[in-house]
């Protein structure tokens, strides 16, 4: 099989945008969903963000999620978080797969990943590509099409103090905050 041509600078801007994503906590949710009631601490999950690989070694990235309680209604809830409902990865990994997936097979956009270091099988962008007809807002980057959700997140991880984490805020806001979006 011939091997997918990679810009490297656009390899390592998506390595890097998704590593930097490791770690942080989502915590923040204005108030009940179901009856508007306050919400009260309950625990925090670890949710896998994405898995990528560094020096031939899968690595899984994750984010943390609050759980709330509601004091009126005792509801469970999550705080607003980068995912799609209804599934297992971030929302800007799905976003490449669903943007790549308009123009090459699933088995090539699969291969694309794995050169830029990110792990998804076949089945799975099938699944993403296949799962919604919302477009996905995206440009031209080194001559492939990119999410504007991974753009933006790349442009907060790129000016990113060393050793510090990126704003859960604003890494939603970079998202266009999916978790309150249906596909």
């Amino acid at each position: 099989m011939k091997k997918t041509k990679i810009p490297p600078m656009l390899a390592d801007l998506v390595l890097m945008t998704i590593v930097a994503c490791d770690g942080i906590l989502f915590e923040e949710v204005a108030a009940c969903p179901s009856c508007g009631g306050e919400l009260s601490g309950y625990d925090v999950k670890r949710k896998r963000f994405a898995v990528v690989m560094e020096q031939g070694k899968k690595r899984v990235i994750s984010v943390r999620v609050r759980r709330l309680r509601c004091r009126d209604c005792r509801q469970i809830t999550y705080a607003g978080q980068p995912f799609y409902p209804e599934t297992r990865i971030g929302s800007p990994v799905i976003d490449l797969c669903r943007t790549l997936g308009e123009t090459m097979p699933y088995g090539r956009v699969t291969s694309f990943l794995a050169e830029t270091g990110v792990v998804v099988d076949r089945w799975s962008v099938r699944n993403y590509v296949k799962g919604t007809t919302l477009p996905v807002p995206a440009a031209y980057m080194f001559g492939v099409r990119v999410p504007l959700s991974l753009v933006s997140l790349s442009t907060l991880a790129g000016t990113l103090p060393e050793g510090r984490r990126m704003d859960a805020r604003a890494v939603l806001a970079a998202c266009g905050h999916p978790s309150k979006i249906t596909l």
